[in-house]
């Protein structure tokens, strides 16, 4: 599997929106790819609390985050006074952003941990902050040399796979090509969260079982 990872020699602890809890689940191998991660995992409590609704706990988001904590796999974390402020800031202030992706940075901002966050919005305001740092994205998790050493390839790309096609993963535009070559064009077709889906997919005349991976250049000239 051949797909970058900005974690690579990262070793401050890593702290997770929900979205990106979401896209783990909806892979089907969170557990194992958070495992491998050598990086501690923190998940701020807010957005705990965003996965205790109805449909995440019908769906089992809130399930498998319990056993992430439980496994110590992940902690909890609680908002000092000072994280409240730039909380505050971040969700009374233009453009604001919600709760889970405001408490994930502003940990991340005051303890110098690293967050990971996928949502546009969420990224610049959290770039902004960190300023000499850059935000992780949920793929960065799943291209991770380690947890590729984990799962294997097939089970990796897989992973990638239905954390598109379930979890609407969003990754990052230049990232696209690449994605879709791993997973392959016919898959990429059920993923409309990737970068310039209707550009490259919509309206392209060709059967799905027909075209392979190596015809993604044609796919993208013959729309």
């Amino acid at each position: 599997m051949s797909c970058s990872s900005s974690l690579v020699d990262f070793a401050d602890p890593l702290v997770l929106d929900a979205s990106v809890l979401i896209n783990l689940h909806a892979c089907k191998y969170g557990e194992r790819i958070l495992s491998a991660i050598p990086n501690d995992v923190v998940v701020p409590e807010i957005v705990a609390g965003e996965l205790e609704h109805e449909t995440s706990r019908r769906n089992g988001e809130h399930r498998f985050l319990h056993g992430l904590v439980t496994g110590g796999i992940v902690t909890l974390a609680t908002m000092t006074d000072a994280e409240y402020e730039i909380f505050h800031e971040l969700t009374s202030t233009s453009p604001s952003l919600d709760d889970g992706e405001a408490a994930t940075i502003a940990i991340a901002t005051a303890r110098h941990f690293l967050p990971v966050v996928d949502e546009r919005r969420g990224r610049s305001r959290a770039s902004a902050l960190m300023k000499a740092r850059t935000p992780g994205w949920s793929l960065d998790l799943f291209c991770h040399p380690a947890v590729i050493a984990v799962l294997g390839d097939q089970p990796a790309v897989e992973a990638l796979y239905l954390a598109l096609r379930h979890g609407r993963m969003r990754i990052p535009s230049e990232s696209g090509d690449g994605v879709i070559a791993l997973i392959g064009v016919e898959r990429s077709l059920d993923c409309t969260c990737l970068p310039g889906y209707r550009e490259r997919f919509v309206n392209v005349h060709y059967s799905a079982t027909a075209i392979g991976s190596a015809d993604i250049a044609n796919v993208q000239t013959n729309e």
